[in-house]
């Protein structure tokens, strides 16, 4: 992913160690009784080559809660890096061929870039046979040091998991001492989690996208209503922002299914299908509406930002942060 000079600038910074840097004060991001927090996923363009600077990000917008991709979990317990690749493009002859209005061909890996790939897969995964409980404690003690309270892992599962990888991000919570799961995944997968979660009385927050063309997505009312009646532990994390460009109203789902949801994704995006907006409060998403909701019913789940639109020129992913920060706060007042 492009990193900009602003960026960069970031970086730097995260190379001072952060327990040293910035103290222990836990840092409170509650607002009228509304959590806010924010999904690391929001500063993968920082996370590498020092994924501490995904911590410093929290502490410089202010945010005291974090949910964490497994990912970055991996990376702060000193996994092996998966190698990074440009895509090699299409054949000109291939995109000349296309029509105008159609997807472009995703480019493709070289057959020297895939056999890397599973090099690093391989090392990784005998990896991951060292871990311990004691690798994902040292991980929140990282964060708990910056004075940011570790609330959430975010393990997304594919369908070609065993039951052996489903088990592995279930440890890794427990070891973290997060108080849920949250996974993008299929309707097929959410079936074959949901006894686990009943297992482990873990609650799984299954995030919703806008894919209602497909069923076997995570997307239409019925799709969140037969996955939650899986298993007593199977609930939703609900990204209102698609959840809008998808048709949908997020405040009566949430006065609804309240129970069962682990978190809210914070983002504003246009109705039908329509693309996420940098300037929150100008697409469609009902986010001072639903923020307003939370601060009355005192819903005990957090907010979470999740910033994925591109970042505009001259800005960076912090800089855009707090704007997102402030403007939550806004909706709060």
């Amino acid at each position: 992913m492009h990193i900009n000079r602003r960026d960069l600038g970031r970086l730097a910074f995260a190379s001072v160690p952060v327990a040293g840097a910035l103290g222990a004060a836990k840092i409170n991001s509650t607002i009228h009784g509304v959590r806010i927090g924010a999904i690391t996923y929001s500063f993968n363009r920082i996370a590498a080559p020092d994924p501490e600077a995904i911590i410093r990000a929290y502490v410089e917008i202010g945010l005291g809660e974090a949910e964490l991709m497994s990912n970055h979990c991996e990376a702060l317990a000193g996994a092996p890096a998966m190698p990074a690749f440009r895509r090699q493009a299409p054949p000109p002859a291939a995109a000349k061929s296309a029509s105008p209005n159609a997807p472009r061909p995703r480019p493709q890996l070289t057959p020297e870039q895939i056999a890397e790939r599973k090099a690093a897969e391989a090392k990784l995964a005998e990896w991951r046979t060292s871990t311990s409980p004691a690798t994902w404690k040292a991980v929140t003690k990282k964060f708990n040091d910056a004075g940011v309270a570790l609330s959430l892992l975010c393990y997304n599962m594919r369908d070609a998991m065993s039951d052996a990888d489903i088990e592995y991000g279930f440890e890794m919570a427990r070891a973290l001492g997060v108080k849920g799961i949250t996974t993008s995944t299929t309707m097929t997968m959410a079936k074959r989690i949901a006894p686990i979660a009943d297992k482990h009385k873990l609650l799984v927050g299954y995030h919703g996208h806008d894919a209602t063309n497909d069923p076997n997505q995570t997307a239409t009312l019925e799709s969140y209503e037969t996955l939650m009646a899986y298993g007593k532990y199977n609930g939703v994390n609900l990204d209102i922002g698609h959840f809008t460009a998808a048709g949908y109203d997020a405040v009566p789902f949430i006065r609804k299914y309240h129970a069962k949801i682990t978190n809210l994704h914070v983002k504003d995006r246009k109705k039908n299908h329509g693309p996420n907006v940098a300037v929150w409060g100008t697409g469609d998403t009902p986010i001072r509406q639903v923020l307003q909701l939370m601060k009355a019913q005192r819903y005990p789940f957090p907010a979470n930002l999740e910033l994925e639109y591109p970042i505009p020129e001259g800005s960076d992913i912090i800089a855009e942060a707090k704007k997102c920060f402030a403007y939550v706060k806004s909706c709060l007042a």
